[in-house]
């Protein structure tokens, strides 16, 4: 697939360029987003730039992952990273995320979320949006209930991170959580309620590395 950018009333989510690399390597050094996700720890300017200039654009052009620098539509400031990551069963997708310190409480990772989330069922086809944290990452949790998701449990051992696998929480979105129609047909099961749109005014509660 070609990068698309997606537009919100404060952000814009586009592709990454190796332009980023000096923002990317900066807020990366937090020591919240290297125990929190994934990135390596140290975190050096070389690994900001494979993950700009080779990575994240790798995703795109196979088709298994699309990242998003999320900066701000006036200053063209870095606020953090967006990935969506295609799952092996069909129709499902991952959201992940991490914000940099500075521009924390201010809900522009929900507004970041909830704008790839739209993206994610409209145009990728997806019916399921999972988000996942390792247990004790309150922070990227309270994004994830900000924004709709449904806490569905937690998974032992459902996590690798840095050689070491960890607990994790999981909870999913459905297109019908925000008044979406799906591409297949879904029926919960006997007693299950059904999706509701989420609360009026929740896409604008703040939040707070992935966080």
């Amino acid at each position: 697939m070609e990068p698309i950018t997606l537009t919100t009333e404060r952000l814009l989510l586009r592709p990454f360029t190796g332009g980023d690399a000096d923002e990317i390597h900066a807020a990366c050094q937090d020591p919240d987003i290297q125990r929190w996700t994934v990135v390596p720890s140290p975190y050096s300017h070389a690994d900001a730039e494979f993950f700009a200039e080779k990575l994240s654009p790798g995703g795109w052009h196979d088709d298994s992952a699309y990242g998003f620098a999320v900066v701000l539509r006036g200053s063209g400031a870095l606020v953090g990273a967006l990935g969506i990551t295609r799952h092996h069963l069909p129709g499902t997708y991952e959201v992940g995320f991490w914000t940099a310190r500075e521009h924390r409480g201010r809900g522009y990772t929900s507004e970041a979320v909830l704008a790839a989330a739209r993206w994610t069922f409209a145009s990728l086809g997806g019916d399921r949006l999972e988000w996942r944290a390792e247990v004790g990452n309150a922070p990227s949790r309270a994004v994830a209930l900000r924004t709709g998701f449904r806490m569905e449990g937690e998974q032992r051992s459902g996590l690798l991170n840095k050689g070491v696998r960890r607990d994790a929480w999981i909870g999913a979105l459905l297109p019908s959580d925000l008044g979406l129609p799906g591409t297949d047909a879904y029926l919960p099961a006997a007693g299950r309620p059904r999706s509701v749109n989420p609360t009026p005014g929740c896409q604008r509660l703040p939040l707070g590395c992935g966080t």
